[in-house]
């Protein structure tokens, strides 16, 4: 299987791929041979395809522009070699372990929401209590699998319900806009695209109190306005492009009010 290019469709190689990273990275070529202890010549004929990398050279560079798992198997297929890292599906049974913790994570983060990305920021596993809040959105935004990012910004999601739409709107962008400088993914920079044209309201709630310490998201619901931080866990460790790409986002009452709320509605639950 020959790496090509996400937009284009196009043969790329092993050189090319790493002169992109490198220019992603805002690297000279000076900087990494340097840093990578790689002849400079020997670099740059790498990035003009004169020269092929040796299996070392491509992790080495790879290691050093902080290129993802999954990019770096690009790598090494394209400079004719075995991808290195497995990309095994969640329900692996290599994974269990690893899956099981991520659900006891998750369902015991109770009351409070939680739940788990993926690369792209499709939602694989949530809790109840999250399912309970995104109720009555858009039935097609729920579709398996949704994305959180659409989920929360779109008109027809929790949207209209977010009273500080316009701060959170720049949290997620930043956030994807973070981790399209990262991976490169395509498809990432697609949906940075789409949320950039969804319609942030006049009227919707801008800037922060002097005691706020990090970005909310602030919801309204019958029982009142809730705010809760965000707290986001990846895997740093993986060898695994799958789990590499995992994200478990929790999140926390970010004021005694939604504390409040949040214990209130679990007690009948906790009293059967």
């Amino acid at each position: 299987m020959e790496p090509l290019d996400d937009r284009t469709g196009s043969i790329r190689h092993a050189g090319e791929m790493l002169r992109d990273w490198r220019q992603r990275r805002r690297l000279t070529q000076l900087e990494l041979a340097t840093d990578a202890a790689v002849p400079i010549r020997l670099l740059g004929a790498i990035e003009t395809g004169q020269s092929l990398p040796d299996r070392s050279i491509v992790l080495r560079l790879a290691d050093r522009l902080d290129v993802p798992l999954r990019a770096r198997n690009n790598l090494l297929v394209a400079a004719g070699y075995e991808a290195a890292f497995p990309a095994r599906t969640l329900g692996d049974p290599v994974l269990t372990e690893i899956w099981s913790m991520v659900d006891r994570t998750v369902n015991g983060h109770a009351p409070y929401p939680a739940l788990a990305l993926d690369r792209r920021w499709f939602i694989v596993a949530s809790n109840e209590v999250l399912r309970a809040i995104i109720a009555g959105v858009d039935p097609a935004l729920l579709s398996t699998p949704s994305n959180w990012a659409r989920l929360t910004l779109h008109p027809a999601g929790l949207a209209p319900r977010i009273t500080n739409l316009g701060d959170w709107h720049g949290y997620v962008f930043g956030r994807l806009r973070r981790l399209f400088e990262i991976t490169g993914d395509a498809v990432v920079a697609d949906l940075i695209e789409e949320i950039s044209d969804y319609p942030i309201p006049p009227s919707a709630e801008t800037g922060h109190a002097p005691s706020t310490v990090a970005v909310p998201l602030r919801l309204m619901t019958v029982e009142g306005t809730m705010s809760f931080y965000c707290a986001s866990t990846d895997f740093r460790s993986a060898l695994d492009v799958t789990l590499a790409e995992l994200t478990v986002e929790t999140l926390y009452p970010a004021d005694p009010e939604t504390a409040a709320i949040m214990q209130t509605k679990a007690r009948p639950a906790a009293d059967d």
